[in-house]
């Protein structure tokens, strides 16, 4: 794979048991590039341990003044020179290479792991977590696959060069043959502590990444309540332990640079005391001694390698476990086994037995809007599985279209089904027409969108804010999620944007709950005019989209427990009239009759009870 071939056709199906084995299969994907830059790295890393032994050879020839073998060595050190530096040249080259289709890989995994699971991901996992895994860990873990080919090619010239030592010098070559692997480990007693430190930072690290994205993510809220120097402070606080944790880790990993220095450096004056030794008394010859020198020099090139892959994986292990994380969040625990057809019928969840009819207009109230929020999100065909709120949840069934489990067909066919718009939908950077250009029927116009979503303040706002594009609101730029905009403004385009698509079921959460009550009723009106015959089901508390609605389901404890419509259910369902009216404990006893009797006791006075009359005036 080159860098030109990005992106992958299929990124694969990676091993997301653990970490580590992530990287193993990472390596393994990528086992072509990594034998190449094996390959040149091996060059080049034998290429310059044969310059000891030419550099040996010209100074024996010069000290047995022999211009023959001078002129030979200087051609053979030329050689070598060029070797070299096309063995560097092609090793940077393929190790790049490695690192980013690497990282690209990564990627494209997470990219398919987030349009799999939709707004499901930033309910299972924090969106800064996200946000690190999909940038710096990136990076780490192809750090790791692209050192990996080069430590490798290192490892395999010091066995190389050790052995070549012995045989050529047994006397001085041996010596460096068995210092060799104790350089190569001596720092690995050192390596726990220093992993665990890095850890802890990368974890700081990942919690003040959270922080600052939730914190940006609401500062104009935080402005609006004064609590912005709050969150400042927060962050500071955050920042200051990522930079304790950092020097911490750094320590370590200074401490094992200054091993790897000092243990060389003892082992080169060893060997020029013994060496010089031996040339003294005649058993060696000067060339002999230059030649093994230069070699234990140019060795500790390569060791600094063991060094850096100990670094990429300390550094990419806790990356490559967060990105496994992710990786390993599934839609659901079956395997898509129905062919890639678009069901129809009524959307049926098992697990609360809400029911919606087919072609109908079905409003759902929920006392729990994070109830309401994880049954929007089962509709749209994500089973709740593993763990919610640290508690261990038990696998529910799939929600039926037509009788169809939605888990059970492939996602294109599910998400062609069931379309979920979430509370707070984002609007991507581009025009106004850029933002409707979605997969759709084609039924459905983006004026006959925009005008049910009552858009018409927005684009007039839009056709002011577009002098360059003569006034054409479908031409002007609506900035990173819609931020020039209004809350209700962008709630508004977000509807017009999922009434285009013209899914088979919609499923809307709090459509209506940034707007006022003159534009909620013409919104209501327009969902309904526009999406009939379709099935449509939103989840709301607003009296005046419920009373738009064709049927009305109370949920309550995570179980349906009325069905009907809007004005009978507020004549007879206490628990619904209480969710709608807003009434408080006590107001919801006055209604049912219900006092405190020490209270009418002591006081005398018996509450008056207020009419079903008055409580649908309030609605």
């Amino acid at each position: 794979m080159q860098i030109r071939d990005l992106p992958y056709s299929d990124p694969g199906d990676p091993d997301v048991r653990s970490g580590p084995r992530f990287l193993f299969w990472l390596g393994r994907n990528q086992l072509g590039g990594q034998l190449k830059s094996l390959s040149w790295g091996l060059l080049h890393q034998l290429g310059i341990a044969g310059l000891p032994v030419t550099v040996g050879l010209a100074v024996q020839a010069v000290i047995d003044r022999s211009g023959g073998r001078l002129a030979l060595a200087g051609g053979l050190i030329v050689a070598l020179g060029v070797l070299i530096a096309v063995g560097d040249t092609m090793l940077h080259r393929t190790a790049v290479t490695n690192w980013i289709t690497a990282a690209a890989r990564v990627q494209q995994l997470l990219a398919r792991k987030t349009a799999e699971l939709g707004s499901a991901l930033t309910r299972r996992v924090a969106a800064g977590e996200v946000v690190a895994v999909s940038t710096g860990d990136v990076e780490k873990i192809g750090w790791f696959v692209e050192a990996l080919s080069r430590f490798a090619a290192a490892a395999t010239a010091l066995v190389v060069i050790s052995v070549g030592l012995a045989v050529y010098l047994p006397s001085l070559g041996l010596m460096v043959a068995l210092a060799m692997p104790v350089l190569a480990l001596a720092v690995l007693p050192l390596l726990p502590r220093a992993t665990r430190r890095a850890d802890e930072q990368r974890e700081k690290a990942g919690k003040a990444t959270e922080l600052a994205s939730d914190t940006v993510a609401g500062l104009r809220v935080l402005r609006g309540i004064g609590g912005e120097e709050l969150f400042l402070g927060r962050y500071r606080r955050a920042s200051q332990e990522v930079r304790r944790a950092a020097v911490r880790s750094a320590r370590m990993w200074a401490l094992i640079s200054a091993v790897q220095v000092l243990l060389p450096g003892i082992l080169l004056i060893s060997l020029v005391w013994y060496g010089a030794t031996l040339a003294r008394d005649g058993r060696i010859d000067v060339g002999q001694l230059v030649t093994v020198y230069s070699a234990a020099t140019l060795m500790l090139f390569p060791l600094r390698h063991f060094e850096e892959i100990a670094m990429a994986y300390s550094f990419s292990r806790p990356s490559a476990q967060r990105a496994v994380r992710v990786l390993s969040l599934h839609r659901s625990a079956q395997e898509a086994t129905v062919e890639s057809v678009t069901p129809t019928g009524d959307l049926y969840d098992p697990a609360t037995g809400l029911m919606a009819p087919r072609g109908q207009f079905t409003a759902v109230v929920c006392g729990d809007p994070d109830e309401a929020g994880r049954l929007a999100e089962r509709l749209g065909g994500h089973a709740a599985t593993g763990e919610e709120d640290g508690k261990a949840a038990a696998a529910t069934p799939s929600v039926l279209l037509g009788g169809i489990a939605l888990d059970e067909i492939p996602l294109d066919a599910a998400r062609a089904a069931v379309l979920v718009q979430d509370k707070d939908p984002v609007l991507l950077s581009g025009t106004l027409r850029e933002l409707l250009d979605v997969p759709s029927s084609g039924l459905v116009t983006a004026d006959a969108a925009l005008e049910a979503a009552q858009c018409g303040d927005v684009l007039s706002a839009l056709a002011q804010a577009s002098a360059d594009n003569d006034g054409d609101p479908m031409r002007t730029r609506i900035t990173e999620r819609g931020r020039s905009l209004s809350g209700g403004q962008r709630q508004r385009l977000a509807l017009a944007r999922s009434l285009v698509t013209d899914p088979e079921a919609l499923v809307l959460d709090e459509p209506t709950s940034a707007v006022d009550s003159h534009t909620e009723a013409r919104v209501a009106a327009g969902i309904a005019k526009l999406r009939q015959g379709r099935t449509t089901v939103a989840f709301a508390s607003s009296p005046l989209l419920l009373d738009a609605a064709d049927r009305v389901v109370l949920v309550h404890e995570g179980t349906v427990v009325a069905v009907g419509n809007h004005r009978d259910l507020l004549r007879n369902e206490p628990r619904y009239r209480a969710v709608v009216t807003r009434e408080t404990d006590d107001e919801a006893d006055a209604a049912n009759g219900v006092s405190d009797p020490v209270s009418v006791m002591k006081s005398g006075d018996v509450p008056a009870m207020k009419s079903i009359e008055e409580i649908e005036e309030r609605a």
